[in-house]
C-alpha cells in the first residue's frame, strides 16, 4: 500500500472487543516444550518485521485501540503517528508479569514517555484505560466509542497523504 497513490492513509482496528491481545504465549510455550522453538521464531521474527513496518511507514496511520491492546498488538498500533483510545481501551504489556521483558518495541516506546510512566508500565505489566494512555503519551486523540463509525468514514474519504489533514480530522473528535 506505500507504493499504491490511490491509499492515502491506513487505518487499523480490531473486531470486536479487542484491537489485538498480543500473542499467544501458551502456544510459544508449547511448541518449545514439543521441539517446535522454530515455529515461535519465526513467528516472532515475523511480527517484528511487522513493527518495524509500522515504524518506519510513509503514510499516516491512525490505529483506533477500542478494547484490548496487549503485548504484540501494542507493537502493532503505537509505533503509527496517530493513535486514537475510547473509553473501552485498555492496555498492557502483560508479558512481564512472567518474567519477560517488554518486547515490540516497546523499550523504545516506553521510555519516551514523560516521568517514570514507562518504567512503571514495562516493569508492572499495569493495565491502562484510554484516559491513561492519553494523558502518558501513549494514545494521541481520544474518541468516545459512539463517534469511531463516523470517524472512520471521514477519515476515509481524505485525499491526501499530508498527516495534516488525519490530524485535522481527529481533532475534530476529540
Amino acid at each position: 500500500y506505500e507504493e499504491d497513490p490511490s491509499v492515502k492513509l491506513v487505518i487499523l482496528k480490531g473486531q470486536g472487543r479487542a484491537f489485538c491481545a498480543g500473542g499467544d504465549v501458551s502456544a510459544v510455550v508449547r511448541d518449545i516444550r514439543l521441539g517446535k522453538w522454530r515455529l515461535s521464531s519465526d513467528f516472532m521474527s515475523e511480527e517484528y518485521k511487522l513493527n518495524y513496518v509500522m515504524a518506519t511507514y510513509s503514510k499516516p496511520q491512525v490505529s483506533i485501540m477500542n478494547g484490548i491492546v496487549m503485548g504484540g498488538g501494542a507493537g502493532v498500533c503505537i509505533h503509527g503517528r496517530f493513535r486514537v483510545a475510547t473509553e473501552n481501551t485498555v492496555f498492557a504489556m502483560p508479558e512481564t508479569a512472567i518474567g519477560l521483558f517488554p518486547d515490540v518495541g516497546a523499550s523504545y516506546f516506553l521510555s519516551r514517555l514523560s516521568g517514570f510512566f514507562g518504567e512503571y508500565v514495562g516493569l508492572t505489566g499495569a493495565r491502562l484505560d484510554g484516559a491513561e494512555m492519553l494523558a502518558c503519551g501513549l494514545a494521541t486523540h481520544f474518541v468516545p466509542s459512539t463517534s469511531l463509525t463516523a470517524l472512520e468514514a471521514d477519515l476515509c474519504r481524505v485525499g491526501s497523504s499530508d498527516p495534516t489533514f488525519a490530524s485535522t480530522i481527529l481533532d475534530a473528535y476529540t
